[in-house]
């Protein structure tokens, strides 16, 4: 059970939430362990084996609170709500910004800019903990010091397709040096730059798999706050894609969803063994590797870390939710900027 952003997320199993007057009451094992005021929650977000009464759920439709329900593994299940009030002023807002360039490049301006810290940290964490040599050394710095340079190119820019052309740019310098981030397996774990459909490489075939992962989390995160996931700001509309998804999940990408990757082929996690190449050159993980790489995306979302805008302890799975808390109220117009995840 935990408290941020006017939300109260509930994670234990066998949680039972009731109405108590005005109050989320919440017992486990039978036990009373907190009474909220509802009127102080926006939302209340149950992940797993939570139950909750009508009365609770009643109450939360008619005072506006989000009621929404996930699996332990965070996909989105649904939502309880009142009559249509809250959410459609919110989705508005959010077609409005869409469509309109001007409200939507600072949006698109702020995710990448997440991105591209993130991607800056992860490049001098390893230069720190691993210093390179030689032709590899100069490789860092040269990525280190691109990444910097567009940064600041995107701080001052009013062009969201340009931003995207200079975060293509960068992302381009970032994955030059990525093969050096490889410290073990390199025989067979070589990474010579992005492949997508198909994937051409072991390394890509994990990247491409975790970045999934990652969509579907940014995805459910954005059901649950009443955002539309289909309508984004960076990425370009186009049917069957989650596009605010994949603009939230941006600022993730370097330090989790990479680093997950880098840290399973270094720990000799996935080996070789777990690959194949079908005939059309197409690289494929088998059960094994995958069932290796749900474990340890389910340990990393139990990492606590403490958020750094709202400077509150919480497990790293619940960081998606509360970034797509903060893009809503970005949305509408309570926050003048969208801070996004910055890793330290």
């Amino acid at each position: 059970m935990k408290q941020a952003l006017n939300t109260l997320f509930i994670t234990t199993p066998g949680t039972w939430l009731s109405l108590r007057n005005n109050n989320a009451v919440v017992k486990i094992d039978g036990e009373e362990k907190r009474a909220i005021n509802i009127g102080i929650l926006e939302s209340i977000l149950c992940f797993g084996q939570v139950n909750a009464t009508l009365p609770l759920m009643g109450y939360c439709a008619e005072h506006g609170v989000n009621f929404a329900f996930f699996s332990e593994s965070g996909k989105f299940l649904g939502r309880v709500q009142g009559p249509v009030r809250g959410n459609v002023l919110l989705r508005r807002g959010q077609y409005r910004i869409a469509d309109d360039g001007e409200q939507a490049t600072p949006i698109a301006r702020d995710v990448l800019l997440g991105k591209l810290a993130n991607t800056k940290a992860v490049l001098r964490r390893f230069m720190r903990e691993h210093p390179p040599e030689g032709e590899a050394g100069e490789k860092f710095r040269s990525a280190v010091s691109t990444v910097e340079a567009l940064a600041a190119q995107i701080k001052v820019s009013s062009d969201t397709d340009e931003m995207r052309g200079f975060e293509g740019t960068a992302a381009r310098a970032y994955f030059d040096a990525f093969d050096g981030m490889i410290l073990h397996q390199k025989d067979y774990f070589k990474f010579t730059g992005r492949s997508k459909r198909p994937p051409l490489d072991a390394v890509n075939a994990m990247l491409s798999f975790v970045y999934g992962l990652l969509a579907n989390e940014t995805e459910a995160a954005l059901e649950g706050v009443g955002l539309d996931p289909a309508v984004g700001f960076l990425h370009k509309d186009r049917p069957g894609r989650p596009s605010l998804a994949l603009d939230l999940m941006e600022e993730f990408r370097p330090w989790l969803a990479d680093r997950l990757v880098l840290s399973m082929i270094n720990m000799k996690q996935v080996k070789p063994e777990n690959f194949r190449i079908s005939e059309s050159g197409a690289v494929t993980m088998d059960d094994g590797a995958r069932k290796k790489i749900l474990a340890e995306w389910r340990a990393r979302k139990e990492d606590e870390i403490t958020h750094p805008y709202t400077r509150d302890k919480m497990p790293l799975g619940m960081v998606p939710h509360i970034q797509a808390r903060l893009l809503a109220r970005r949305i509408r117009g309570d926050m003048e900027e969208y801070p996004p995840f910055v890793w330290k």
